[in-house]
């Protein structure tokens, strides 16, 4: 009796992985909205405490999926600052990632769990790919981290 074949962790292609993290990202800034509608008209305040943390934490989350699949796709600076750039006014990212999927800037396939990495960037996000479970562990650690520095710095002003 043979052992049985290791499970394979099969990530979800750059297109489906960017278009959920775009999507989430557009959602939270729905809720947080709603939130600050309800504190700015008297109801509560807990909207904007709560929606405003899982907004943060999804911009966060945003940020570091588009300079990833940036590194991966080959994409220039400009295109990579784009896509950060639309996660600031609400809804934006869903903009980006359709105009980036209609322009071909988003492949079905990870570059880089085939191609030799040619820069440190490269190097570092083909280890991330290749090993997905750590790959996860460390963007959910980065996360949090920046997450936490968030918190310390403080709210925008305004």
């Amino acid at each position: 009796m043979s052992a049985p074949a290791p499970a394979v962790t099969r990530l979800p292609s750059p297109t489906v992985w960017f278009r959920r993290i775009a999507d989430t990202e557009a959602v939270t800034w729905a809720l947080l909205l709603t939130g600050m509608v309800l504190k700015y008209s008297g109801v509560t305040e807990w909207g904007v405490r709560v929606f405003g943390m899982v907004h943060g934490v999804v911009f966060i989350a945003y940020c570091l999926t588009t300079v990833l699949i940036g590194v991966d796709q080959r994409w220039p600076a400009k295109r990579v600052l784009l896509g950060l750039v639309s996660s600031i006014p609400p809804f934006l990212t869903i903009w980006f990632d359709r105009r980036s999927e209609r322009l071909g800037h988003l492949a079905d396939a990870w570059r880089l769990l085939d191609a030799a990495p040619a820069t440190r960037a490269e190097r570092a996000t083909a280890w991330l790919l290749r090993n997905p479970a750590r790959g996860v562990a460390v963007g959910v650690v980065a996360v949090l981290v920046l997450t936490v520095v968030a918190l310390l710095v403080g709210p925008p002003a305004g």
